[in-house]
């Protein structure tokens, strides 16, 4: 049996060897044309990263793919190529909420690739700084969750900060319960950042009414604490349970299957339309009768798309508010740029956050 399968298999990974072959002289071949265009930026001092330039890149190839290889692994395949293209200019430096396992990280390596130099951080506070700092060239922050809604310190930091955002990654969220042993056996707490507790609060009052529940500053500190002791649980994904060692002690505990999560690229890069683009704004308006319809009402003449409307107090104490709004298209498409030239002058307030490819 064995020896018929090797004579049968020989042929087929003599011709997958002699593909892997090709594979790797041609990579190295666009490697150093990417390497040529590298030294044309660098000279007319463009940025190295282009995120609409890479997402018109593999929208192309799925257009062309005809298979077996699905576009979503395309995707992925492709995202790596140009990450390893880009850090053979220069390695971006890249800041997200840590520690290692989170899904910030995801997030991180999903949009970027896994050719940066990882800089994870405590908090999202922190993330903004590094940013602002120039520690870290982009930074990576989680905006809104579709079981909880707004992520509302990203949202108060984007009005605080003059970083801008130039692109988005929608994560789905599997959320697994996660032990030393896999078994709930002496575990007395669930350890997880508080959106994760929020996600999965149904789940545990009917299934593990027992367990403390208590808020950290992510899922992979709360899995990193779990490694360490035998009576804590962690709610995290499956990165973490790999990067702690841990057992799975109940998968998928999210009391929403569909659970996603948004987060936002933040940096200084001005993003050129890439044909599948929004733009968010932050608004506000006088506290009058009529004010946020009168405000918005050049978005519906000017055949604008509004697909996010979210309100946030000024913090004032006069009840008065700020809106973070998403509009589909780039602030250069002459529509958008109208309708922008109307609402900044009727608002009280006007911050446009940035153009940016939409997540697909």
């Amino acid at each position: 049996m064995a020896d018929e399968l090797s004579a049968l298999l020989a042929p087929l990974r003599a011709k997958i060897d002699a593909i892997d072959e090709q594979l790797l002289r041609l990579l190295n071949q666009r490697a150093a044309v990417a390497l040529e265009v590298g030294e044309v930026k660098k000279r007319l001092g463009a940025p190295v990263f282009r995120p609409e330039r890479e997402l018109q890149v593999i929208a192309r190839l799925q257009d062309a793919n005809g298979g077996p290889l699905g576009n979503d692994s395309l995707s992925a395949i492709w995202r790596e190529i140009m990450s390893a293209s880009r850090a053979l200019e220069k390695p971006l430096a890249v800041a997200y909420l840590g520690p290692s396992g989170t899904y910030s990280e995801q997030a991180a390596f999903g949009y970027f690739g896994r050719s940066v130099q990882e800089q994870p951080c405590a908090s999202i506070d922190d993330v903004f700084r590094a940013v602002e700092a120039g520690a870290a060239d982009f930074g990576v922050v989680p905006v809104e969750n579709s079981t909880e809604g707004a992520v509302s310190r990203t949202l108060d930091l984007l009005l605080q900060s003059p970083l801008t955002i130039s692109g988005e990654v929608a994560l789905p969220i599997h959320h697994n319960l996660l032990t030393l042993s896999g078994k709930l056996t002496g575990v007395t707490t669930v350890c997880a950042h508080p959106q994760a507790l929020a996600q999965c609060q149904h789940w545990l009052s009917a299934n593990a009414p027992q367990l403390e529940r208590r808020s950290v500053s992510s899922n992979a500190e709360g899995a990193r604490l779990a490694s360490v002791d035998a009576t804590v649980a962690a709610i995290a994904g499956d990165a973490a349970a790999v990067q702690y060692g841990l057992q799975v002690a109940q998968a998928h505990i999210q009391d929403d299957p569909h659970n996603r999560t948004r987060f936002v690229v933040i940096g200084t890069l001005d993003t050129a339309p890439s044909g599948h683009d929004q733009t968010s704004l932050i608004l506000s308006v006088a506290n009058r009768a009529g004010a946020v319809f009168g405000l918005l009402e050049p978005l519906a003449r000017h055949g604008v798309s509004m697909t996010r409307f979210e309100s946030r107090p000024a913090k004032s104490g006069a009840w008065e508010y700020y809106f973070y709004v998403d509009i589909e298209g780039h602030r250069a498409d002459p529509k958008i740029a109208g309708a922008l030239a109307e609402l900044e002058e009727r608002a009280a307030y006007c911050k446009v956050l940035g153009s940016y490819p939409q997540a697909r």
